[in-house]
């Protein structure tokens, strides 16, 4: 079976290569190393060998225990990563992880909740500012010209879309740099996030999450964590709920509604609106959909999550082991070689859950074991965040 691209230009620093590339009049077209031809033969399911472990009681926070918003993900032992036939080169080897008990929110933060920081704080996102040199420069091959100060404006990479069927191994035909596109305005100028408070904030960068979980007393959760909640005690599921993409006919999820090969084709291609999911693109309200054995919404699909681990794309080889790993905290530094537009060290960091964009025929990175590796002053139009807590359990 061939294998999914990955829609999603983050991974291959596509903020940072077509700045540049615009800025200097350089064409951008490349394939996603490491991920085949798109096919729209994924199955709907894979066979039934998830052990389904008894749901847990969901706690939640009540501000004596854990925040309100929060709910208590007690730990264990679990599988992390997968071998299964539907599972990319860096999922695996599956291997036994342990993680300790924490508090995570129950859903993204909120574009409501990211007001509320600036508010106290008056802090500026990354896309609101000039961009920096350096790291631009990070993620660009060596010997790439600076461009003139002129082009070096604030903004962030929107997803615009197409009109019609395009060559799917040029995203940059559906993803813009925009001027001025920030989390107030997702889509560039004219957008704008009224009415939308219990959507999850987007257009963040990995430094603008730190500074919020800062202000907010947690952190963001290690790689491990973010997986382990998101099975909510399933183990091994295709999943975040189990092995049947639709039980019953009910989607579960907030994933790109086009099916049949019609990505990245959009009614009204440049101007994409957010509704709850319902053949638009874009984001959903939080808690759209049903939590899962934890009492956590939209573990996969709306939006990416950054975790704290930085990337690398042999980690869970790396990482093996013939016992159980205790709180693994991730590499050291960055390595992905799949990366061709890119030097392999560049710095990125591990988000997790896909979001809007991914679909059976692109991307299936809405499963709890799929990982991708993204530039961490990169905000884009579809990369958000959820938090942890080190707070005594229940």
């Amino acid at each position: 079976m061939p294998k999914h691209r990955n829609p999603d230009p983050s991974r291959s620093n596509t903020r940072r290569r077509m700045f540049v590339a615009s800025a200097l009049g350089i064409a951008v077209v490349t394939t996603l190393a490491g991920y085949g031809a798109a096919s729209s033969l994924w199955p709907r399911t894979q066979q039934k060998s998830a052990l389904q472990v008894p749901h847990p009681k969901v706690v939640r926070g009540d501000d004596v225990r854990g925040l309100r918003g929060m709910a208590w993900v007690p730990g264990g032992e679990f599988l992390m990563g997968s071998d299964s036939r539907l599972s990319q080169p860096n999922e695996r080897p599956a291997h036994h992880v342990r993680v300790r008990g924490f508090w995570m929110d129950e859903t993204h933060v909120t574009n409501a909740q990211f007001a509320a920081f600036v508010a106290a704080t008056g802090y500026v996102t990354t896309a609101e500012q000039t961009p920096r040199w350096e790291d631009l420069a990070a993620q660009l091959p060596p010997g790439t010209p600076r461009p003139p100060p002129s082009a070096m404006v604030p903004g962030a990479m929107v997803f615009v879309g197409t009109d019609k069927p395009v060559d799917l191994r040029d995203w940059s035909q559906w993803w813009q740099y925009v001027p001025d596109a920030s989390w107030r305005h997702p889509q560039g100028p004219g957008s704008t996030i009224d009415g939308k408070g219990d959507h999850p904030v987007v257009q963040v960068s990995y430094e603008d999450a730190l500074a919020y979980a800062k202000w907010a007393g947690k952190r963001l959760p290690t790689e491990a964590e973010w997986e382990f909640a998101a099975r909510g005690g399933l183990e091994q599921a295709t999943y975040a709920w189990g092995d049947d993409f639709e039980p019953e006919g009910r989607p579960l999820v907030n994933v790109w509604q086009g099916r049949g090969g019609t990505f990245p084709v959009v009614p009204r291609a440049r101007s994409i609106m957010s509704v709850k999911a319902a053949g638009l693109v874009g984001t959903s309200p939080v808690q759209s959909f049903p939590a899962n054995g934890y009492g956590l919404y939209d573990m996969t699909g709306n939006a990416w999550q950054w975790t704290a681990d930085w990337y690398r794309s042999d980690a869970f080889r790396l990482q093996r082991s013939t016992e159980v790993v205790d709180s693994p905290r991730g590499p050291a530094s960055s390595w992905d070689p799949e990366d061709s537009g890119a030097p392999p060290q560049a710095p990125k960091r591990v988000m997790r859950g896909g979001s809007f964009l991914c679909n059976e025929s692109y991307c299936l990175s809405y499963r709890p074991s799929a990982r991708r590796g993204a530039d961490p002053a990169n905000p884009m139009s579809h990369i958000g965040f959820r938090l942890v807590s080190d707070a005594a359990g229940p």
